[in-house]
């Protein structure tokens, strides 16, 4: 236990992590804070069994642990010219060092690398991961600024002075990473039972207690009416896989019992979450800054950082920017970033990087299941879990709240049926929460050069022989606020998967272009039903209710999800309900606009929405 509260306490390697900046010669040195942990990992057990009982109970260890190196009133004094006046590789003087820290021997040096990284960190005064860290602020601090050559980017006051004035008064800060994980994973365990009564028994409902308000026939096999009804079918390959994914049991820690089972942990070293901005979205990066910054004591692997694929820096955060110089063959904006960071990090096999967005938060029970899938998920190469749109401005837009609730419900079903049983991509994967291992990063590489670079990146990796699982963890983010974003959102994807080169995406496009043609034929079928008399055969109802049913199931599963785990009323969990059966129609129709959208108007490039 010792030697994980050393490694816990962020010293003076730690602060490696960040940059000796010149504004003199505009050039800075920073040493690859990959080496200051990977040494002592050498032995798998000090890697992973050392420190297990740093989580074992994660809503009982958060009276809220901080690392005062988020407060960048510590950075050390600079010089005349600009620089620090530290020499490169060397760390402020900690506030206090336990002795089993002081007692470890220092890491290997290695060569420094060139690159734009964040802020010095300075060692925390404190000895395990469960005890809430009082720093004093002194008086006329000064802030560690950037080199001249990047536009630096200052914390909103809300958020700049939350953290500092909370510990100035001896209050913790407020986390903002919460969720109701437990509680929906124990949901969800249970919830393919209840998917197939609810599925089946509207389908049942549909077809044969309405059948006769629909005019569904037993006689008949097929007449002229059928021509036009044809597009109600369209979207049934779609709702098949959907409704084998709801009725198909869920992966959760329920099934799981590694303790039980005695299997002997994956190394690990490093667990990077990495949080994607472009940069100019500063309210979202200190949103999500604020909600992760505690996560580094829970475990000496994680790192917690923000890479931005422009030239911003941001402030008193762990902030990487990519410099403009730095090109690849094929890639731009996200993924140029993604793979100068790869190759800043200097990944190794047991280096694992979760991906975000700037808008995601992650909840501590989620980091807990996370590194449960790499200690003991050693089949999988790369992983995914659920996704939900509820951490920010949720139902403050009834449509965009319920236009992205089939997400979740795709999660649910679709993902959940790719990621549980078949352990292949075929149906891709989402640029958040993308857990990955270093050595699939480095064998596929993010020079890809595509708008939906995620889902190449998953296909990549599949013809490389990589497998994938499911992570039993949640994140949480937001709808887009306005309705060009939204259609800005899907056009990309739309038109990023049909332009990629393997069979599937392809497929996978194709059908949802018909689902433009199913809108036409559902539309005309109204007019045409008042003016020609013909009745349904039964057969072709049944399969039109099956899709039916399913589709906004997956609306109301999606919204249903969401309400819960933000702990809404019950009530107001019931009363939405049918206010999602009406809205989602209007959704609908906006999600065919999309694609009509991405076929007349492709993208000439990367479309950056703001959320």
């Amino acid at each position: 236990m010792d030697d994980n509260k050393a490694w816990l306490d962020d010293s003076s390697e730690s602060s490696n992590n960040g940059v000796q900046f010149n504004t003199a010669t505009g050039s800075s040195s920073a040493v690859n804070p990959a080496s200051v942990r990977r040494d002592a990992y050498q032995d798998s057990d000090v890697g992973s069994n050392a420190s297990e009982s740093a989580f074992d109970d994660f809503s009982t260890q958060l009276a809220v642990p901080q690392n005062t190196y988020n407060d960048h009133s510590h950075a050390p004094p600079r010089t005349a010219t600009g620089a620090t006046a530290l020499a490169p590789g060397t760390a402020a003087a900690p506030a206090a060092i336990p002795a089993a820290a002081a007692a470890r021997p220092a890491a290997p040096a290695m060569k420094p690398k060139k690159f734009v990284s964040s802020p010095l960190k300075d060692a925390s005064a404190f000895d395990g991961p469960d005890q809430t860290i009082d720093v004093s602020i002194p008086a006329g601090a000064t802030s560690l600024e950037a080199s001249s050559d990047l536009a630096t980017v200052k914390p909103p006051l809300s958020y700049a002075l939350s953290g500092s004035l909370a510990r100035r008064n001896g209050q913790p800060a407020v986390r903002t990473n919460l969720g109701n994980t437990k509680a929906i994973m124990a949901m969800l365990s249970e919830m393919w039972i209840f998917n197939m009564f609810f599925l089946f028994a509207g389908m049942y409902f549909m077809t044969f207690y309405l059948g006769k308000l629909q005019a569904y026939d037993d006689y008949i096999l097929w007449n002229p009416g059928c021509y036009w009804k044809i597009g109600w079918l369209l979207p049934l390959p779609y709702t098949l896989i959907c409704l084998f994914g709801l009725i198909l049991p869920y992966r959760t820690p329920k099934f799981l019992d590694y303790a039980r089972e005695g299997i002997k942990k994956r190394r690990l070293d490093n667990l990077y979450i990495v949080t994607v901005t472009k940069g100019d979205n500063r309210e979202a990066v200190y949103r999500a800054w604020q909600a992760h910054k505690h996560l580094e004591a829970f475990h000496p692997s994680i790192r917690v950082h923000v890479l931005t694929d422009e030239p911003y820096f941001f402030e008193g955060i762990n902030c990487y920017t990519c410099p403009k110089n730095f090109t690849t063959g094929n890639s731009k904006y996200k993924a140029r970033a993604l793979d100068w960071y790869r190759q800043t990090m200097r990944y190794t096999e047991h280096d694992w990087i979760l991906h975000l967005d700037e808008e995601s938060v992650i909840d501590d029970e989620s980091v807990k299941r996370i590194l449960e899938f790499i200690w003991y998920e050693k089949d999988y190469h790369f992983g995914q879990g659920v996704i939900l749109y509820n951490q920010y401005r949720y139902w403050s837009n009834w449509i965009f709240t319920v236009g992205d609730a089939i997400r979740v419900g795709d999660d649910l079903a679709r993902f959940h049926l790719q990621f549980t049983y078949f352990h292949r991509p075929i149906f891709g994967a989402h640029g958040s929460f993308l857990l990955t291992n270093g050595l699939v990063e480095n064998a596929v590489t993010w020079d890809l050069g595509s708008l939906t670079e995620d889902y190449q990146f998953a296909m990549k990796a599949w013809d490389r022989g990589f497998r994938c699982g499911k992570v039993c963890a949640l994140v949480r983010e937001q709808s887009p606020l306005d309705i060009m974003g939204f259609m800005k959102q899907r056009r990309r994807w739309f038109v990023g998967i049909r332009r990629l080169p393997n069979f599937l995406p392809k497929l996978w496009a194709f059908f949802w272009a018909l689902g433009i043609f199913s809108l036409y034929c559902t539309i005309a079928s109204i007019p045409l039903g008042f003016v020609y008399k013909y009745t349904t055969p039964r057969w072709f109802g049944f399969l039109k209710d099956l899709s039916f049913v399913t589709f906004v199931y997956l609306y109301v599963l999606g919204i249903f999800i969401q309400d819960v785990d933000k702990g809404v009323n019950p009530l107001l969990v019931l009363l939405r309900i049918p206010v999602t059966m009406v809205v989602q129609y209007i959704c609908v129709v906006m999600e065919g606009c999309a694609v009509m959208y991405g076929i007349m108007f492709p993208p000439a490039d990367f479309d950056v929405i703001k959320k």
